[in-house]
């Protein structure tokens, strides 16, 4: 029988997330979710709901989340750790205000959030933690009993993160024909996001040259092609370049593209080339659409030898890299001396986000963090 676990002084586990459409009538609105505020064309809307439409309308990240959601379940049940696990999404059911009233209603009153994404940054951080204080609002509207909410912290250089990434790119390099595997190129992708929200990305003492967001990136990056490396022999040479990005063309977005990246190893003779999306938590559709569609038509163009690794999913390391980092901040809430689990140069990072953190163009309240109107 396994050895019962402390989450206390929380109570609930909230598995925050994107959201996505689960059939083509639900494509548009949900995009209209997403977009809503920024005024985009509705020709625009249609353009990209044809990447959708391809899979059917059906976005791969519920289901994924819903495998997600299961094995943190039987994980913690395994582990004795008595903490439930619910589900709410930014942009689409089970929406995030549903579910906090739902967690409020069932006397939740502590509550740990883990979101979808491993890196800082506007959008995969305080643009959360903006959605978190908006539906507390709601909640606080109707009347109902505000819970504590905070945010698990950063995960991109946990073990549980960076060793199925790395088993991924390894996989991929051997699925490559053996005549081009040691003189493949590995590009280490993730979303593009305007430079300027890259610059302000973590606590405003590391602002400018791509802020926090870039650099974990490099550093997860470089721990990877290190550990290859060190398993396989061969020392592939590597950059970090970026995909799916969605701005105005006059706003400068981080680069290289994917597909320019591509286009610029075959130029330079570089018999093949791995894909590895350290960006993503999950294969869902900027990685099924922009690298398994898009890039690797290109590459078949160009008749560059291509593959791309798995994302960590619900792989079990990860999985339990969630119990750690829960157990870890239960135990700092509780004053106890904690040593956080980190690969690489960076080391942990914060657990509370501080003012000033991957700020927004426009000051709006946001929970779970040092300048949280909801502390």
């Amino acid at each position: 029988m396994a050895d019962v676990l402390d989450p206390t002084p929380y109570d609930a586990l909230l598995l925050l997330s994107f959201g996505g459409p689960e059939g083509p009538d639900e494509v548009i609105p949900f995009l209209e979710n997403v977009t809503r505020g920024r005024n985009i064309p509705t020709e625009r809307l249609k353009e990209v709901g044809e990447h959708y439409f391809l899979f059917g309308g059906v976005s791969p990240i519920n289901d994924q989340n819903r495998a997600l959601l299961a094995a943190l379940r039987e994980d913690f049940a395994d582990h004795g750790l008595n903490l439930p696990v619910y589900w709410g999404n930014r942009n689409w059911a089970p929406y995030l205000t549903d579910t906090l009233r739902d967690m409020v209603r069932d006397g939740r009153r502590r509550i740990l959030v883990l979101a979808t994404s491993a890196y800082a940054s506007y959008s995969g951080c305080r643009q959360y933690r903006e959605n978190l204080a908006d539906a507390l609002a709601t909640l606080q509207a109707e009347g109902l009993e505000l819970p504590k909410v905070d945010k698990l912290r950063h995960y991109f250089n946990h073990p549980g993160f960076v060793e199925p990434m790395t088993d991924g790119v390894i996989q991929a390099l051997a699925d490559l024909p053996e005549d081009v595997r040691d003189g493949a190129h590995i590009a280490f992708c993730t979303h593009s996001i305007p430079v300027s929200a890259a610059d302000t990305s973590g606590p405003v003492e590391g602002h400018g040259d791509g802020g926090a967001y870039v650099r974990q990136h490099l550093d997860v990056a470089r721990l990877i092609a290190d550990a290859v490396r060190e398993r396989t022999g061969v020392d592939h040479p590597w950059r970090l370049v970026y995909q799916s990005r969605s701005g105005a063309p006059h706003i400068p977005w981080l680069e290289p593209d994917i597909c320019d990246h591509l286009e610029e190893q075959h130029a330079a003779g570089v018999p093949a080339v791995v894909m590895a999306p350290i960006g993503f938590v999950s294969d869902h559709m900027e990685v099924i659409y922009d690298l398994d569609t898009e890039a690797k038509a290109k590459a078949e163009e160009l008749g560059l030898p291509v593959r791309r690794s798995a994302t960590v999913g619900a792989d079990p390391r990860f999985v339990a890299a969630i119990r750690d980092l829960v157990l870890e901040r239960a135990a700092v809430e509780r004053g106890e001396q904690v040593t956080p689990c980190a690969l690489g140069t960076l080391g942990p990072s914060h657990h509370l986000c501080p003012v000033g953190c991957c700020p927004a163009r426009e000051s709006r309240p946001a929970a779970a963090g040092a300048d949280s109107p909801y502390a």
